[in-house]
């Protein structure tokens, strides 16, 4: 008997690749920036005691830094199995990781609570609270990379930015949901409150939306670069190994191009948060709403820059960015020190908006450097790796530079953008223009 051969499933429409690529890193952020919300506003009190403020709220800051070390390791390991077996079950795993460690933090002791029950045993606190953080690290190492080759390897060749530029949508969106919940929290709760289990929900809720991305994700079928790759046997045993064997330059010039982004979000939220309210006497409520308005501003930066990006090239786009990061950077010291609020959001949706120029292009940009074989693997270390120089260090070493004044600070990102504009230098030709 002849046996008939299975047929493949039918490709995703579109809207449920965009949709699947969007929901995945919106999580991604949501639950990366509730973290980085509550390290800036309340852990360094309830996990990290110690004898001085700016001590407490540095270890809240170093904890909020742990999950950009776990994040490489988990580029290499997602990035191994996204390249072996599939995009597709390499993102749900990903997804689970990640959800499973944010949601964990919602039920963890703080530090005068583990005393109470074990005295001399407080520091099981933070140690538990830095484990969940590099879970979450860990998870969300495979995310952006996979996200990403989702949208642009399914994507019509004169579109592979305009589709590219969903994965880069879920930081504003993510930011919006993480923000917007802490505000109406603040709203809702007294300090007291807040302080003893309002900060807690935030992290519960994140169970929801991974069931969301989860649902949306199953779905989906593989995409047509991984399977064209799979069938011609140009999958890599060790993607990793030949990532650095034959692309080192590109592994280079992306990390490169990625720090610039990452400093300019986390100096312009998680440590202008933390600036405005502690130091600046700013009320959480109205730092928490003028970031909530500032962020539109990256979201129309990444589309602006991701549309002229298939017209005019990625590579102009990303210099735009990263040029308008050293500008933010000289701007910073005279305007979010000017005292006045308004003057304070000026230089946040500034900063925003040109972090979207050095951000939305580089969902099409990124996985124009590597070869379908180690494109996962590829993207989800560039991306993470310049997540450890642009977003790891920059809260930590803005609050030390703090004490010197902000135009120090503001050099750090003259710094990161000018990083960013030699790894597109590194490239010998415009890759993905």
């Amino acid at each position: 008997m002849t046996s008939i051969p299975a047929t493949p499933p039918p490709p995703a429409s579109p809207r449920r690749i965009l949709t699947a690529s969007l929901v995945g890193t919106a999580v991604e952020f949501y639950d990366f920036y509730i973290y980085a919300t509550a390290a800036a506003l309340v852990f360094g009190d309830l996990f990290f005691p110690a004898t001085s403020g700016t001590a407490r709220q540095m270890l809240s800051f170093a904890s909020f830094g742990i999950a950009f070390i776990a994040r490489p390791v988990g580029a290499v390991v997602f990035g191994h199995f996204g390249d072996r077996i599939g995009r597709k079950s390499t993102l749900v795993a990903s997804l689970m990781l990640m959800g499973g460690s944010t949601v964990a933090i919602a039920f963890l002791p703080t530090y005068a609570q583990v005393e109470q029950v074990a005295p001399q045993m407080g520091w099981l606190a933070p140690l538990l609270l830095c484990l969940m953080r590099l879970g979450q690290g860990f998870g969300l190492g495979g995310e952006w990379g996979g996200a990403a080759l989702l949208a642009v390897e399914n994507a019509p060749p004169h579109r592979r930015n305009t589709w590219g530029m969903f994965p880069p949508l879920g930081a504003p969106v993510g930011f919006l949901m993480a923000n917007g919940l802490f505000l109406i929290l603040g709203l809702w709760l007294d300090e007291a409150q807040f302080r003893a289990w309002g900060w807690r929900l935030p992290f519960l809720i994140s169970a929801v939306l991974v069931v969301l991305g989860l649902w949306v994700r199953l779905k989906l079928t593989e995409t047509p670069a991984f399977v064209a790759a799979e069938r011609a046997e140009a999958l890599p045993k060790v993607p990793i190994a030949t990532l650095f064997a034959s692309h080192s330059r590109a592994v280079l010039a992306g990390t490169g191009g990625v720090i610039a982004c990452f400093a300019l979000f986390y100096l312009a939220t998680a440590f202008a948060l933390g600036y405005g309210t502690k130091t600046l006497g700013y009320g959480r409520e109205a730092m928490l709403g003028v970031e909530l308005v500032a962020i539109l501003f990256l979201a129309a930066g990444v589309i602006v820059a991701s549309l002229l990006a298939d017209r005019r090239g990625a590579r102009g786009m990303l210099v735009i960015g990263f040029c308008g990061c050293m500008v933010a950077g000289l701007a910073m010291g005279p305007m979010l020190g000017a005292g006045s609020l308004f003057v304070v959001f000026l230089w946040l949706a500034f900063a925003l908006f040109v972090m979207g120029f050095a951000y939305g292009p580089l969902g099409g940009w990124l996985p124009s450097l590597f070869p379908a074989g180690v494109r996962y693997t590829g993207v989800s270390m560039t991306f993470n790796l310049g997540g450890i120089l642009g977003g790891a260090l920059a809260p930590i070493a803005a609050e030390a530079l703090a004490q010197r004044g902000l135009g120090w600070i503001g050099l750090y990102l003259v710094a990161a953008g000018l990083l960013s504009l030699a790894g597109l230098m590194l490239l010998r030709k415009p890759a993905g223009a």
